[in-house]
């Protein structure tokens, strides 16, 4: 694309006629070191039409974003191997990920935690335990905001 920003990769298709709507098909990361959650979120995910892989640790997710940019990021903020501020952090200093939207999933649900969490570069803060409608809709309020990127 021509221009100083370059919108994120996300395709828009039609829902399933039972659901309704459009669905915004994406690629997501799910980074969460208990395997309950992450089996919970992927099948989520991936029933709302969703390209989905997982991590369980900060190094890993940090390896897995190196290897193929996912649109939006569901990260754990306690993980063992570098924990979500660590990760976001990570990915909002290094420009070429600027493009992927971060959602905190997190236990820690003070005021001074999700300041701390935005302020690092999230787009949302989502605590646990979670209803299941409120991460869906998070996640589509999330990727319906493109995030522009610049073109290095």
């Amino acid at each position: 694309m021509s221009g100083k920003y370059k919108r994120a990769r996300f395709s828009a298709r039609a829902a399933s006629p039972a659901r309704g709507g459009t669905i915004i098909s994406a690629s997501i990361l799910i980074a969460d070191d208990d395997p309950n959650i992450l089996r919970a979120l992927s099948f989520l995910m991936r029933r709302e039409g969703h390209d989905v892989r997982t991590a369980s640790g900060g190094r890993q997710a940090l390896a897995m974003v190196a290897a193929a940019a996912p649109d939006l990021l569901l990260l754990d903020l306690m993980m063992p191997q570098g924990n979500g501020h660590e990760v976001c952090r990570a990915l909002r200093a290094d420009r070429a990920h600027d493009g992927v939207r971060i959602i905190m999933l997190t236990a820690r649900g003070q005021d001074a935690d999700q300041r701390e969490g935005l302020a690092l570069g999230a787009d949302a803060y989502v605590t646990k335990p979670f209803a299941i409608d409120d991460v869906v809709n998070c996640v589509r309020r999330v990727l319906a905001q493109p995030r522009p990127t610049e073109v290095r």
